[in-house]
């Protein structure tokens, strides 16, 4: 594509004055992804874990020696523009909710405990039926139509009253329970129809994201549970020009999981079988202590090596993987999860060997980061005029969406690629193959 045409179909704006940023599910991840920012602002923290913070981008050839920092080679929203806000079905503050997270170290709660204190929740739209270990005492009601206009009134009196110019949502709720597919959700006149008529198959999160997507917020789903999903709602999100992204953050054991297996994939290692086992308290461990919200985890964990190592393509390496996935709730752990992963792989003739890994990671300063990073890029994708499914942000999920005919991408490696070279794209700057030829044509 030529310049001259990028510059007339592409044309992103400068972002100008607040960003409101919207969480349903003032948990652990939340607080303390708003807590990180607050310190980050006063110099007492850094933005480790974050692409736009932290990453540079190479531009041109390398002899060119061009490599700034992606937040100064893009046009993102600074951090002192973000105004926090959200929903949940408890009405502790974000002080209080961190406080009972346990993730952060209280001294650093305390310094920040003026700013935390103001940010108070929404009442949650919540449907026990969906999240069956919580419930919650700080709720709306009404049928489902008068809980997506509740939140549309909540979103637009948040923008109004912060006097923000733009805002993003990110859902940071717990894990629902399994749904499929139904044949409401296959356009947006049949699912507005349901949410008139109460219908069961809508849960809680697709209302939330009807609401984001009907107002043209960007939304990103960082859970496992079918939410934006949906064919009815990627259509709202064209007619709306919203950008969408989705779904369950990448953070722990799976994240390891796409490093991993396309290094074995690489050296085309053979893998017989995989078992992961996860040791974790919290809300998120309670929530999934359920089977049938453990079902919907467990889908978007189990579909990563599949689509990594192709077994359709190479079925004497990968063809009989036994995977299996574990999650036990462990409430002495908090958020400190514990990911033990055995793989046993064989090599030159069919030789066996072993890789043991035990990962004692903090689920929430992980995730922090990816919703940091979601927010601005999406942010940047709506000021551009991108909208429906942003693939480019695959990097970021477990379960990446994509276009219904495509298979999503799951090597973390070409999922930066992705990114790195759609901001590039954006930019106007040449794409990187990484061919090389043109240092050795003399």
């Amino acid at each position: 594509m030529s310049k001259s045409i990028r510059k007339e179909t592409l044309k992103t704006k400068t972002p100008e004055g607040k960003l409101g940023v919207l969480l349903p599910g003032l948990g652990a991840v939340a607080t303390t992804f708003i807590a990180g920012v607050l310190a980050i602002r006063k110099g007492i923290g850094k933005p480790i874990g974050s692409i736009t913070q932290m990453q540079t981008v190479r531009l041109g050839k390398r002899t060119e020696k061009r490599t700034p920092l992606i937040k100064d080679f893009v046009p993102l929203a600074d951090l002192k523009d973000l105004v926090f806000g959200g929903w949940d079905i408890f009405k502790d503050n974000c002080y209080e909710s961190a406080k009972k997270a346990g993730v952060l170290d209280i001294n650093l709660l305390e310094k920040l405990k003026p700013e935390l204190e103001k940010i108070k929740p929404m009442r949650g739209a919540f449907d026990r039926s969906y999240v069956r270990n919580l419930d919650g005492d700080f709720i709306k009601s009404g049928n489902r139509w008068k809980l997506a206009e509740q939140l549309i009134e909540d979103i637009q009196r948040f923008k109004k009253e912060n006097k923000c110019e733009r805002l993003v949502m990110i859902w940071c709720g717990s894990t629902e329970i399994y749904m499929k597919r139904h044949k409401i959700h296959n356009s947006i006149k049949n699912f507005e129809d349901a949410l008139k008529k109460d219908s069961k198959f809508i849960s809680p999160s697709m209302i939330y994201a009807y609401a984001a997507i009907k107002e043209g917020t960007p939304y990103a789903n960082g859970a496992p549970n079918l939410s934006a999903d949906i064919p009815a709602l990627i259509e709202l999100s064209k007619i709306t020009k919203t950008p969408i992204a989705g779904k369950d953050f990448k953070t722990g054991q799976t994240l390891l999981k796409t490093i991993i297996a396309p290094g074995l994939k690489a050296r085309m290692l053979g893998l017989s079988g995989w078992f992961s086992t996860n040791i974790l308290g919290n809300r998120d461990g309670e929530v999934l202590d359920d089977p049938m919200s453990f079902k919907t985890k467990e889908k978007s964990k189990l579909s990563v090596l599949e689509y990594i190592l192709q077994p359709h393509l190479y079925p004497e390496l990968y063809d009989k993987i036994y995977h299996k996935v574990r999650i036990n709730y462990y409430p002495p752990s908090g958020d400190n999860k514990e990911a033990w992963d055995n793989l046993d792989i064989f090599g030159w003739l069919g030789y066996p060997m072993q890789i043991k890994i035990d990962f004692l990671c903090r689920d929430s300063i992980l995730a922090a980061p990816i919703v940091l990073d979601l927010i601005l890029f999406l942010d940047l994708a709506k000021r551009a005029g991108l909208s429906g499914i942003q693939e480019w942000l695959s990097f970021y999920f477990k379960s990446p969406q994509t276009a219904e005919e495509l298979y999503p991408e799951h090597d973390l490696f070409i999922q930066l690629t992705k990114l790195k070279n759609t901001l590039r794209w954006m930019m106007d700057e040449e794409l990187i193959t990484h061919l090389g030829r043109e240092y050795y044509n003399t």
